[in-house]
């Protein structure tokens, strides 16, 4: 497979494409809401991103749940989708990807696609890392007081707000209308307004080990053993707390090391039991 220099890429598509049925919905759903909105019915778009980076492309987005093998997708992540009680079953269950070299299945049909928007590896880097810190709310509900529903758009808009890319300027295509989209901005800015993931430092020579909660239902998780060097810094990122997720001490949500020199240094990546959520290999 070909493979070209770190982008992030937007791909905007038809929302049913491929599926009668969904499509059918989509459009009575805009015909209810333009009527209530008195204005003309537009085209509804779903949007995915594919981040290229180090010779690997990752595809990214919000799927239903079509089996147990999430681990083969490159699945971090799932939610509930209609009420949050009916998440049990896996029908009303959603999925979040970050597969590498994986595929959008209804990648054919984008519109005005794919949409360049980064071309540096740190920010294909940056959204990569933040894939398994993407909230995962009811689908088709406003749980986060957005303004509107969460659903696969909301996903994308709050990777790319909080990866650093200017979302104002991206906009669906002719006609087109991205229901969602504005909530993922909005709880995307919330969170960093309020500083939803912190960043806390602790030195060598050793550090405690195990994970303890903070304030606001957020889970510290801490690196297990100890630091020969004294120089060596660890910076542990709090993330919010998810039911289901091991807060076992080998999981670290985020650290940077260095020397005292700052001449060494290595990225992590959230990696709970292998099977559950996927991580990305640097």
């Amino acid at each position: 497979m070909t493979t070209t220099g770190p982008e992030v890429e937007l791909y905007w598509i038809p929302l049913g494409a491929g599926t009668p049925i969904v499509q059918w919905n989509g459009r009575a759903y805009e015909a209810l809401v333009s009527r209530l909105q008195r204005r003309s019915p537009r085209d509804l778009y779903h949007s995915s991103l594919i981040v290229t980076v180090d010779g690997a492309r990752y595809t990214i987005e919000m799927t239903p749940v079509p089996d147990g093998n999430g681990s083969t997708r490159g699945v971090v992540a799932e939610g509930p989708v209609g009420l949050r009680w009916l998440g049990r079953f896996r029908v009303f269950r959603y999925e979040i990807r970050r597969w590498r070299n994986g595929v959008i299945p209804d990648v054919a049909w984008a519109m005005d696609s794919p949409r360049t928007l980064a071309e540096d590896a740190a920010t294909a880097y940056r959204i990569l890392d933040l894939v398994p810190e993407v909230p995962t709310p009811v689908w088709g509900l406003d749980e986060l007081s957005a303004g509107e529903m969460w659903n696969s758009n909301s996903v994308v808009s709050w990777l790319l707000e909080r990866g650093g890319i200017e979302v104002d300027a991206v906009v669906p295509p002719p006609n087109g209308r991205a229901p969602g989209w504005d909530a993922g901005v909005v709880v995307a800015r919330r969170d960093q307004s309020t500083g939803d993931v912190a960043d806390s430092e602790m030195t060598g020579p050793g550090l405690p080990e195990g994970s303890r909660a903070t304030a606001g239902g957020r889970a510290e998780l801490v690196t297990r053993g100890r630091l020969q060097d004294p120089g060596v810094k660890i910076r542990v990122r709090t993330l919010p707390w998810r039911r289901g997720w091991d807060l076992n001490p080998r999981s670290l949500a985020g650290h940077t090391i260095s020397n005292a020199g700052g001449s060494v240094r290595r990225r992590s990546h959230l990696c709970d039991p292998p099977g559950q959520r996927g991580c990305v290999a640097r």
